[in-house]
């Protein structure tokens, strides 16, 4: 798990194009929209396109749930091994 959050910060990184934040500075319990990171909804769409491209998984369902996957490093590293031991 701790390679599939090291990956998910570089991710995270790359898409929302975040040059002045290093991995170091993401903690994996930090909120990625509003405070912490600060991610809007644009930012999550590429997410859920660039985690279905790396990683095979595809991120669907009501606002309720997205914003519980999407909630951290954490909650998005562990629905990856979820539906990745799924699939």
């Amino acid at each position: 798990m701790a390679e599939l959050t090291q990956e998910l910060k570089e991710l995270i990184i790359d898409t929302a194009r975040l040059e002045d934040v290093s991995v170091e500075e993401i903690e994996t319990e930090m909120p990625l929209f509003v405070e912490g990171l600060g991610l809007d909804s644009v930012d999550a769409l590429e997410l859920a396109m660039a985690i279905e491209k790396k990683f095979g998984v595809r991120i669907e369902g009501e606002d309720a749930q997205l914003r519980e996957i999407f909630k951290n490093v954490k909650t998005l590293a562990a629905f990856i091994e979820e539906h990745r031991a799924s699939a």
